[in-house]
């Protein structure tokens, strides 16, 4: 063979080479994408999910301030019989004078 037969020889390997490494860049560029596509989806369903959970939590914070519960009317009943004594008792001293 001649230095040339050789030189394209070595050209035609390298090119092959070049080719199926491209090949396999490719494909794995490929799964790539795929793979920032799926954790693109899971982020977005966990966004939505913490979305969801914020919601329900201040569902459940706005119905816990508006919960009225036996003890608490029990002891606001207390607190306003408390109140009636006092402004009567003022209002006997006060008639007193």
């Amino acid at each position: 063979m001649t230095a040339t037969e050789d030189t394209l020889n070595l050209f035609s390997t390298r090119v092959r080479q070049m080719i199926l490494q491209y090949k396999e860049l490719k494909k794995e560029n490929a799964e790539l994408y795929s793979m920032v596509e799926e954790k693109d989806k899971q982020v977005e369903k966990l966004n939505a999910q913490i979305t969801q959970a914020q919601n329900d939590y201040n569902s459940l914070k706005m119905a816990k301030m508006l919960e009225i519960t036996d003890g608490d009317m029990e002891n606001a009943q207390k607190r306003l019989q408390k109140l009636v004594r006092d402004v009567n008792k003022c209002i006997t001293l006060l008639s007193e004078k």
